[in-house]
């Protein structure tokens, strides 16, 4: 599996328009499985269902407000926030019918996230939490009552796209804008949910997690680190104003 480990963060639309152009050419066969591992710019990643919700140009707004670039991202889900104290982790695989294991995928990857935080001392474990944003049967928790993973995944023609956020530090700063971003979008949720890997654990930092993380999805396989290709790289930008959030704004 080829592993991209990035720390200089892009444009936030780039961002999400890179992890489209992965599993578009993953889905092509011009790329194998692709793990990448990056450091994101302050983004708020809205559904697209969210784009389509009568508060969303207060919500986007909301985001801005926040300093937080809001873009709509290719998984589904409702919006989730991360900023430079967060990881993105997503993983792009080949299949025959990406359909049929969309639950086992999701299970899969929640179960190694949560190894590689247990490994840093959380009590992580895997499953919904009541009141949590974007809420979901795999979400990765703290004790079964602080959210610090969420995932969604998308699903083309012969590949998938999961995508998994974690909170690492300055976990107050991610529940401020969701709590403005959600009441725009009339959204409720338990802002108590929501919390940090360095919250549960004291001091920890992003390449404490990443480390653990990468150590986690070696023990699954074997992992080949490399580069993003220019001809994804070009695909992205091409895609990058169909998650601008601006243009979806106008048609409201």
């Amino acid at each position: 599996m080829l592993l991209v480990r990035e720390s200089s963060p892009r444009p936030p639309a780039l961002e999400v328009a890179l992890s489209h152009a992965l599993v578009e050419r993953v889905g092509a066969g011009a790329l194998g499985p692709t793990l990448r591992i990056y450091r994101p710019a302050p983004t708020l990643a809205f559904g697209r269902l969210d784009a389509l919700r009568a508060g969303f140009p207060a919500a986007a707004a909301a985001a801005r407000a926040h300093g937080f670039e809001p873009v709509v991202r290719a998984p589904g889900g409702h919006g989730v926030a991360y900023h430079d104290g967060c990881l993105v982790v997503d993983e792009i695989f080949p299949h025959t019918n990406p359909i049929a294991g969309l639950q086992q995928r999701f299970r899969r990857s929640a179960e190694t996230l949560a190894e590689a935080l247990r490994g840093l001392g959380v009590d992580s474990r895997v499953g919904r939490i009541a009141g949590e944003f974007c809420p979901g049967e795999h979400t990765v928790s703290a004790r079964s009552a602080v959210k610090l993973v969420g995932s969604a995944q998308r699903v083309i023609r012969h590949a998938s796209l999961l995508a998994a956020s974690i909170a690492v530090t300055d976990a107050a700063g991610l529940r401020a804008v969701l709590e403005d971003v959600y009441d725009a979008l009339e959204l409720e949720w338990d802002p108590a949910t929501a919390g940090g890997v360095a919250d549960e654990v004291g001091a920890v930092s992003v390449d404490d997690v990443e480390r653990a993380v990468v150590d986690a999805y070696g023990r699954r396989g074997e992992l080949v680190p490399g580069e993003i290709d220019a001809t994804t790289l070009t695909r992205a930008r091409e895609l990058e104003p169909r998650h601008a959030v601006a243009a979806l704004e106008l048609r409201h």
